[in-house]
């Protein structure tokens, strides 16, 4: 993984003229196309004022899992944890939500905008133990990204 060129390319697309919606579809797209281990990327948002988040753009395959309430699953921890989870086999985890049976390992970055997780960014992988600090970093970067469009 070249992190530098993968920054750089994400800059392009942040900076680029397309709405919000296409450029965090963009993201989904070039991170999964570019890194082997991510099968599945997406983002969730918080739904308005309800304790729940809400699936947005995404690239895999599709997911029951539109709407995850506060506190379940990876993703629902994060929205009340507001600290970064990675999860490097989902065997190991009691409040894990499936979203398919290729799924092993899942890392969910949050987003913050003025100091408030207004959502995540969401990385299935179909590999047990792939993620490493420089995934955190990329995704951290991904997540600030995102939170200059809100």
């Amino acid at each position: 993984m070249n992190i530098n060129n993968l920054k750089n390319t994400i800059e392009d697309i942040i900076s680029s003229q397309k709405t919000t919606s296409q450029k965090q579809q963009a993201i989904c797209d070039f991170l999964e196309n570019e890194i082997s281990y991510y099968d599945w990327v997406g983002f969730y948002f918080k739904n308005g004022d309800k304790e729940e988040l809400k699936l947005a753009e995404f690239t895999g395959e599709p997911t029951e899992h539109t709407i995850i309430p506060f506190g379940k699953g990876i993703c629902g921890q994060v929205a009340v944890s507001n600290e970064n989870f990675i999860v490097q086999d989902v065997a190991d985890q009691d409040n894990y939500i499936s979203c398919g049976w290729k799924v092993k390992s899942e890392i969910v970055i949050p987003i913050f905008v003025n100091d408030e997780n207004i959502g995540q960014i969401d990385i299935d992988s179909h590999t047990v133990n792939p993620f490493n600090p420089e995934d955190e970093e990329l995704l951290e970067f991904v997540c600030a990204k995102i939170a200059t469009l809100y």
